[in-house]
C-alpha cells in the first residue's frame, strides 16, 4: 500500500531536534538568528503554532465583542474557534473553486461597519491573487491576515508586502515540517512588538514535551515506508480498527480539552532549533518534483476534477480531486494499494453567523463534500503516479457531474 502522505522531514532533521532538546540551545539566540534567515525587516514572531500567533495577535488588535472578521470558508476550524473566543464573529466569503479565491461580490455582501480585518488562506498549495483583497480592504479600512500555512515554499515567497500579518506553519503535515511551529510575518513594527508583548505571558512549552513529541512522529515516519505501512494497515484490519480515523487523529495539532491553555504557550528552544534548520535546510527542488509528480498525474488523467485547476499558481501541497462518491473511490483506491482519504487536513467548512445567513458559503460547500486527498508526494516515483493514473483512469467513480457553479 502506498501511504497517503510522507512527512516532509529527515531522519538527520528528527535526530537534530532530540539533539536540541537535550542541550537547551539559547532562546533569544535562535529567534534572532531565525529573524535574519526570515526577513532583513525582523518584524517577525516565531510561534508554538500558527493558532498561537493568531489567538496573541487577537489580544493585542483588542477588537471591540461582536467585531466581525471576514473569513475564508474553508480554513482550520482552530481559527474560528479563537475567533470566537476573543467574542468577535467569523463570517464566511464563498471561494471561487476553480481560481481558490475569495469571490469579490461575497466581500463586497460581507463587509459591514463592524467589519475590522480578513483572514484569508491559500489552499492545497495554491495562491489567490491578493492585489483585489487587499484594494477592497483599503477601500474598507481592513486589517489584513494572509494564512500562508498551506504555500510555504521558502523565500519564494514571504507573504504580500502590503498584507498586514502573514502566517505561516511548521505543523506536522506542512511542508518543511519541524512538528510544530509557526511564523507571523509583519508589516507594521508596531503591531509586531504589541503581539510579542502578548505571547511573552504565556509559559514556555517544555522541551520535554517537545522530545515526546518527536518520538511519536518517528514512529509515524516509519510507518510511511510501504512494508510497514502495509503492516501496520494488516494489523488495524486484524482488530478490526480503522486506520483511517488513527491516523488522522494521530496527526492533530491540538486534541482534546483545554484548546486555548494548550496553544497560549511560548515555543521551546528546542522547538526553535528546528524551526532554524528547516529554513536555513530549505531545498526548493523538493517543490519542483512535487509539482512535477502534480503535474504528470494531471496530465495522464484528464477527467480528474480539481479544486484549484485554473490558479494562478499552484505548488500541490496536497493533491485533492472532486468526485460525486468520494467515500466508494477512497475505498476502490485502498483496494488497489493507495490510500486516498477524505480527512487529509483539519480544514472545514465555517458556517455563517445566526444573523447574517445570507453568508452561507454554498460554493464552497458544494465542493468541501466532494473532495479526496490523492497520496501524491516527493519519494513517488512516475511509476507510481502512471499506476495511480490507471487505477483512476478504469474506474467509473471518477467522473463526476458536478453541479454547473463548480464548471462554470
Amino acid at each position: 500500500m502506498i501511504p497517503r502522505k510522507r512527512l516532509d522531514i529527515n531522519w538527520a532533521d528528527m535526530v537534530s531536534g532530540i539533539g536540541y532538546c537535550l542541550r537547551s540551545p539559547n532562546r533569544e539566540m535562535v529567534e534572532q538568528r531565525i529573524e535574519r534567515l526570515w526577513s532583513e525587516k525582523g518584524f517577525i514572531l516565531p510561534c508554538l503554532s500558527v493558532r498561537s500567533g493568531f489567538d496573541a495577535l487577537l489580544q493585542a488588535l483588542n477588537f471591540e465583542p461582536g467585531t466581525e472578521i471576514l473569513v475564508s470558508p474553508i480554513t482550520i476550524r482552530g481559527m474560528t474557534r479563537i475567533i470566537e473566543a476573543h467574542g468577535l464573529i467569523a463570517v464566511p466569503i464563498d471561494i471561487d473553486c476553480n481560481h481558490l479565491m475569495v469571490h469579490p461580490e461575497s466581500m463586497a455582501k460581507a463587509v459591514t461597519p463592524r467589519t475590522k480585518a480578513i483572514l484569508v488562506a491559500h489552499l492545497f498549495g495554491s495562491y489567490m491573487p491578493m492585489e483585489p483583497i487587499l484594494h477592497f480592504a483599503e477601500a474598507h479600512n481592513l486589517l489584513v491576515i494572509e494564512d500562508c500555512a498551506q504555500a510555504y515554499v521558502g523565500d519564494e515567497y514571504r507573504g504580500h508586502p502590503q498584507s498586514d500579518v502573514s502566517l505561516f506553519s511548521f505543523g506536522p503535515i506542512k511542508t518543511a515540517t519541524a512538528l510544530a511551529g509557526g511564523i507571523l510575518q509583519f508589516r507594521d513594527a508596531s503591531l509586531c512588538h504589541a503581539t510579542r508583548l502578548c505571547q511573552e505571558q504565556w509559559p514556555i512549552q517544555s522541551r520535554w514535551r517537545f522530545l515526546t513529541r518527536i518520538l511519536k512522529y518517528s514512529i509515524l515516519i516509519l510507518l510511511s515506508y510501504r512494508l510497514t505501512y502495509s503492516i501496520f494497515l494488516a494489523s488495524c484490519s486484524l482488530f478490526k480498527l480503522n486506520h483511517d480515523r488513527l491516523i488522522s487523529q494521530s496527526v492533530r495539532g491540538f486534541s482534546g480539552d483545554n484548546f486555548l491553555r494548550q496553544i497560549r504557550q511560548r515555543p521551546s528552544s528546542a522547538l526553535l532549533s528546528l524551526v532554524e534548520r528547516r529554513i536555513r535546510k530549505f531545498d526548493p527542488d523538493r517543490i519542483v518534483e512535487r509539482a512535477r509528480l502534480a503535474e504528470y498525474l494531471i496530465k495522464l488523467t484528464p477527467s480528474l476534477k480539481r479544486p484549484g485547476s485554473r490558479a494562478i499558481k499552484h505548488t500541490h501541497w496536497v493533491f485533492p480531486i472532486l468526485c460525486d462518491s468520494p467515500e466508494k473511490l477512497m475505498h476502490y483506491l485502498w483496494s488497489q494499494g493507495f490510500d486516498a482519504t477524505q480527512g487529509g487536513s483539519s480544514l472545514s467548512v465555517v458556517e455563517p453567523p445566526t444573523h447574517r445567513p445570507e453568508m452561507n458559503p454554498v460554493e464552497a460547500k458544494e465542493f468541501f463534500e466532494q473532495l479526496l486527498y490523492l497520496p501524491v508526494y516527493v519519494g513517488m516515483s512516475s511509476q507510481d503516479i502512471e499506476r495511480l493514473a490507471r487505477v483512476l483512469n478504469d474506474s467509473n467513480l471518477i467522473d463526476s457531474k458536478l453541479h454547473s457553479t463548480l464548471l462554470r
